[in-house]
């Protein structure tokens, strides 16, 4: 499923569909097939369109940010550590070429996870995240991770690395047989918002006991219907599609 899953990651994303149906359509009318051809290219016109238009892709992540809030009042006591996804860190190409970690735009899930380690100096921190690439070439999230919890001043000690998983489920299981882990044990699990509801079903599905703390959310209570961006438009479509097809994917394979 990995594989397939990242061969058909371009899939997914609204532009893609655009450079096809106006590719098709110019095709078509060098071909002899004008009607055809302006059909398809119009096609093309209101799938852009569509893809820019931002309320719509918003109110898909909105309702996955909303399915698992942060706990109003939680008794850090008794949790033993965070669990932290991979994610948040720019290509291993980037580290390779000037050794410096670089944060994405999901970086709250390494800077909570450091605040959350300097607050609760009892808390345990396991980060899972290894080469999610098909030619699996690089340094793994772990070990990018490693170099940047140290930079930040997290007692090494503190902190456990699982660096084989590629995606959310791998990340369950793979780190569940870490030594001297506990998944029966209270952690917080630390990933972004809109991923939350399939990490939630994948990690309670392996049996981790685990409390939601979604981090890195992309939308607010409400937004206006008419909002429009030839920027953020595909992209929030394709993260919205990206999570909601994953859930649908994990349900059909059985694992959440």
């Amino acid at each position: 499923m990995f594989i397939a899953s990242k061969l058909l990651s371009f899939a997914i994303e609204p532009l893609f569909w655009v450079l096809a149906l106006l590719a098709a359509g110019l095709c078509l009318s060098s071909w002899r097939r004008p009607r055809l051809g302006r059909t398809l290219s119009w096609m093309a016109l209101l799938v852009l369109f569509a893809a820019c238009w931002t309320s719509g892709s918003e109110a898909l992540v909105r309702a996955l940010e909303s399915r698992h809030l942060r706990p109003a009042a939680i008794d850090m006591g008794q949790q033993v550590g965070i669990v932290v996804l991979g994610g948040a860190l720019s290509s291993s190409e980037l580290w390779e070429s000037h050794r410096q970690v670089g944060l994405n735009e999901q970086a709250e899930r390494m800077t909570e996870a450091v605040a959350l380690m300097r607050r609760y100096p009892h808390l345990r921190l396991l980060f899972t995240g290894g080469v999610a690439t098909v030619s699996a070439v690089g340094a793994s999230e772990a070990e990018r991770a490693q170099v940047f919890f140290e930079a930040m001043g997290v007692d090494p000690a503190r902190v456990a690395y699982e660096s084989q998983s590629r995606n959310t489920y791998e990340n369950a299981l793979y780190s569940a047989g870490l030594p001297g882990v506990d998944q029966r044990q209270a952690w917080l699990l630390l990933t972004s918002a809109f991923h939350m509801p399939r990490s939630m079903g994948v990690f309670r599905r392996v049996g981790w006991n685990v409390t939601p703390w979604p981090v890195d959310y992309r939308t607010v209570a409400h937004d206006s219907w008419f909002d429009f961006s030839l920027q953020s438009g595909p992209r929030f479509w394709t993260l919205a599609l990206h999570e909601w097809l994953g859930i649908a994917a994990y349900r059909m394979a059985g694992w959440i």
